[in-house]
């Protein structure tokens, strides 16, 4: 991983600590347990729940050392102004959009909390880019598989 800041919001720095905590105190000990458990059935060259424990290991310790190293370059992503309107779309931003007369509401996060299907969207994605610095009424255009979509700026929170 490169030294950039990784930018969460707050609920999203706490989720990312939440799994850490869980991997460690949790899913890496019972792993470890199932690691041992095969290991004393004999033969490793042929134990194929060793096998597949040691994997499950190799897995955990991976996200665990990936968590680590986003938690230790979370650069927190201060929200709205509790509540207030903001005048430019900026990471953070609850921003109601305008697309084909029907609004839609996106939250405009860090990459590693986007989740679109929750209406959360990375400043990195292709839509995220064309709304950093935008002001309620203008428009935006962005390049979708179906062709270009041309969304309006509603309101910023």
């Amino acid at each position: 991983m490169d030294a950039k800041s990784v930018y969460v919001t707050r609920d999203g720095l706490h989720e990312l600590k939440t799994e850490l905590e869980e991997l460690n105190r949790v899913k890496r000990p019972e792993v470890l347990e199932r690691v041992s458990q095969a290991r004393s059935m004999g033969d490793l060259a042929e134990n194929s729940e060793y096998t597949a424990a040691r994997e499950e290991l190799s897995l955990i310790d991976g996200r665990i050392e990936e968590l680590s190293e986003i938690i230790k370059r979370a650069s927190l992503i201060e929200g709205s102004h509790k509540g207030g309107k903001k005048a430019m779309v900026q990471l953070g931003s609850v921003v109601t959009l305008s697309v084909n007369g029907k609004k839609e509401e996106f939250n405009l996060v860090g990459e590693w909390e986007a989740d679109p299907k929750a209406k959360k969207i990375s400043h990195e994605s292709p839509l995220g880019k064309a709304l950093i610095g935008k002001s309620i009424g203008e428009k935006v255009e962005v390049e979708a598989p179906a062709g270009k979509v041309v969304y309006t700026v509603v309101s910023i929170h």
